[in-house]
């Protein structure tokens, strides 16, 4: 019996009983799912982002005919990278760079799934770290940087200060999921249903939540565990005046994955 008992305990899932809100993209958010569910979570996907195309391809198309000429093409995003997919099969143009730069594995994945070789990952995979792996390479070079329509400068200021050449071609835009208000009011109706956690995983992520939210006509509940994926998403969540309660010990979704998992070993009641 005493051995039932003990192997009963060792199979319990390290987030069984635990519900996360997962707040991505609606086609980025299973994968993210499936890990935590694998660790005994309840995920509740309500997306805060939803991709849609920029207000003018204008700058992108003049980009893809000429991709030869530059130096770099540089990605910040799995999402630019699949806009500038997308564009460059619509227009039926395919060129390659001369040499590619992305910010992490996400994107890095996603440009391998698209056949690009990339040449730079940086160390740490964030805008500052990207920015001084390539500050080397910035004299006299041209730099072709594919983002989002609202993203920080840090990235093409100073390599622009460096000396380099950046043009800045937009393949998609974040807008707020109407439809999202709804479900977070179902959500937050009453503490039995609230999460015990909320992933997020981008700057975007944290200030559209509080975006709906506000349009909702909700605040965020205190006492929930507030996962932030990396530095510059805790910063917005500060700013937003939402301490994270935990961060990624790098800004990648297993290093998230794992800091939800420790969290949660360590306020777990003990025998």
């Amino acid at each position: 019996m005493e051995n039932t008992k003990r192997s009963k305990i060792a199979t319990v899932l390290p987030l069984t009983n635990k519900r996360i809100l997962i707040t991505r993209t609606r086609h980025q958010a299973s994968d993210l799912a499936a890990q935590l569910e694998a660790l005994g979570a309840t995920t509740i996907l309500i997306p805060t982002i939803e991709i849609v195309p920029p207000n003018s391809f204008h700058a992108l198309d003049a980009a893809l005919t000429c991709l030869r000429t530059y130096d770099w093409l540089l990605f910040t995003s799995a999402n630019a990278v699949e806009g500038f997919h997308r564009r460059a099969q619509f227009l039926h143009l395919i060129q390659l760079p001369k040499k590619i730069a992305v910010i992490g594995p996400a994107t890095l994945a996603a440009a391998n799934a698209i056949g690009l070789t990339v040449d730079l990952v940086p160390p740490q995979y964030i805008a500052e770290s990207l920015t001084e792996a390539l500050l080397p390479e910035a004299p006299g070079k041209s730099f072709l940087l594919v983002r989002a329509a609202e993203a920080r400068d840090h990235l093409p200021e100073t390599l622009t200060a460096a000396g380099a050449t950046v043009t800045i071609a937009e393949a998609y835009r974040n807008q707020l999921p109407p439809e999202s208000i709804p479900a977070l009011q179902t959500l937050f109706a009453s503490p039995e249903h609230y999460p015990d956690a909320i992933t997020f995983t981008s700057a975007s992520t944290a200030r559209n939540l509080c975006a709906l939210l506000e349009a909702a006509n909700l605040n965020l509940p205190p006492h929930i565990t507030l996962a932030s994926i990396g530095p510059i998403t805790s910063e917005t969540l500060r700013t937003l005046g939402h301490a994270p309660t935990i961060e990624a010990s790098e800004p990648s979704i297993p290093a998230l994955i794992e800091s939800l998992r420790i969290h949660f070993a360590e306020s777990r009641p003990h025998a």
